[in-house]
């Protein structure tokens, strides 16, 4: 299933079942067909159907909003291996942990409030008719040490753009990471029409606003005084890429 496409249902059993499993990430069947009051005969069928259509997959054994099958990208860069993948639910832990290692300054706020929502919602992954979100990780030895993430509205007038928001921790940095993470959410950003990716970070932080001038990101305004952190006044760097 992919997040741009507009979610349609021809049954309103099914589009009631798609909307349980994707407000609490994954789901045991018997637990969502009681939740429904659902038979078991028609709630099996629309299941299969869902299934059968990409939109939820089984995952030892419980029911989750279905993942892009996209590709594990395996690389070695000054002694360290990581590899880069699409989160899944199970990753939410670790993916929580490494934002809020990764952004201990508290200067990347958009970061924090991502990690503070999806802590909150316990989920990873949103398709519905009010938002979209998905993440990729990157991983060493199957632990998370950095992300990528994008988010945008279900608006029309909003839909051909993308919030990205994107760290690793600090040990981890200075290896390509970021960059590989960077590159793989723009692609996934090209491939499904966004035109234009922004993200907005607190003028302290120079490290991360250099990093994006150093990949072609460009400062399209400054709104003074935007933040207060620590009782002082801090300006929003707002910057974006077009694709």
């Amino acid at each position: 299933m992919e997040l741009t496409e507009p979610l349609q249902f021809d049954h309103e059993d099914r589009e009631d079942i798609y909307e349980y499993v994707e407000r609490h990430g994954s789901v045991e069947p018997e637990e969502l067909r009681r939740a429904l009051g659902m038979e078991p005969r028609p709630f099996g069928h629309h299941v299969a159907i869902l299934k059968r259509n990409g939109t939820l997959e089984a995952v030892d054994g419980g029911l989750r909003v279905a993942y892009e099958d996209t590709a594990e990208e395996e690389f070695t860069a000054d002694d360290v291996s990581f590899t880069i993948r699409q989160a899944r639910q199970e990753d939410l832990t670790g993916l929580v942990g490494a934002i809020r290692q990764a952004i201990g300054g508290k200067t990347y706020v958009d970061a924090e409030t991502v990690a503070d929502v999806v802590d909150s919602e316990g989920v990873l992954l949103r398709h519905n008719e009010l938002e979209s979100r998905i993440f990729f990780v990157a991983c060493v030895e199957d632990e998370v040490v950095g992300w990528v993430h994008l988010k945008h509205p279900e608006l029309d007038k909003l839909s051909h753009t993308a919030e990205l928001t994107l760290g690793v921790l600090e040990q981890y940095r200075g290896v390509g990471i970021g960059s590989h993470l960077l590159k793989r959410g723009l692609e996934w950003a090209a491939k499904h029409g966004y035109e234009k990716i922004y993200n907005s970070i607190p003028s302290t932080n120079e490290e991360a606003i250099a990093f994006l001038d150093a990949h072609g990101w460009e400062t399209e305004a400054v709104r003074a005084d935007h933040y207060k952190l620590d009782g002082d006044y801090i300006d929003e760097v707002m910057m974006a890429k077009a694709l």
